[in-house]
């Protein structure tokens, strides 16, 4: 099964850093958060990546391109222009960068890699900001025990997400983009979708957790994983820094897993 990484967003509210590089590529502890997620799929056996690239695309690929070197320890001999790699760590990923636009909304975003999404019925997506220890394994059960189009993964922080209301039965009743102060489940990305989401993004013009959801919602084909344990954004430098401090103390649950 593949796994869709939304990457082509600004990050206006972690301008700090997005100013010079595009979110996913915001670095904790010497590596992009991109690649802390991707290792959250890897280690349950998920090396299948689709990534979608907007602004400032082209620094991801260029992290790809290097991959190899940023993982070796190398000796360059400049006279005889040898290079010497003295050890190799490669993760056994198939990685597929797709350029969806600058501007495009995450519908759009997701309409544009249709073509790559061969094979499974299913694939997963996810956002190219935050980190958790979602057990991947069974949100694919979940998903494929109700047969919906639709799973997301829901959990209960402090409270400035979209808001969800959630029958006994899990299944999703509406979808609010907007944060609310009486909401108490939020969207938290780790999807799986059937193929036939495609048939709720319209033409392309509006945000996924908008129309496409609330439409999803409304015809009782979207089902919530409600996950209990950790996860956290990286929305501001606030975030950074506390994912960062949970590292720096070998409490970071979302590596623990790799």
């Amino acid at each position: 099964m593949k796994v869709v990484i939304l990457a082509g967003g600004k990050g206006s509210r972690i301008s700090e850093e997005s100013v010079s590089k595009p979110k996913p590529m915001v670095e904790l502890k010497g590596k992009p958060i991109l690649w802390h997620i991707m290792k959250i799929y890897s280690h349950y056996g998920y090396h299948d990546f689709i990534i979608c690239c907007g602004y400032k695309g082209h620094m991801i690929k260029e992290y790809f391109i290097n991959y190899h070197m940023y993982q070796t320890d190398t000796t360059f001999d400049l006279q005889n222009k040898v290079n010497i790699s003295h050890r190799s760590i490669a993760e056994p990923w198939k990685i597929t960068l797709a350029d969806t636009g600058l501007e495009a909304l995450t519908a759009d975003r997701i309409k544009k890699i249709r073509d790559y999404l061969t094979g499974d019925e299913d694939f997963m997506l996810t956002y190219g900001d935050g980190v958790s220890d979602v057990n991947i394994p069974e949100l694919i059960k979940f998903h494929r025990s109700h047969g919906k189009v639709a799973t997301i993964t829901a959990t209960q922080p402090a409270g400035r997400f979209g808001a969800i209301k959630i029958s006994d039965l899990h299944q999703v009743k509406s979808f609010k983009e907007k944060a609310r102060k009486d909401q108490s489940w939020v969207n938290m990305g780790f999807m799986v979708l059937n193929k036939r989401i495609f048939d709720y993004l319209g033409d392309g013009s509006e945000m996924l957790e908008a129309g496409p959801f609330e439409r999803l919602a409304a015809a009782g084909q979207m089902m919530a994983y409600q996950h209990q344990g950790f996860w956290s954004p990286m929305d501001t430098m606030h975030d950074k820094a506390y994912l960062e401090g949970l590292l720096d103390k070998g409490q970071a649950p979302w590596q623990i897993l790799n």
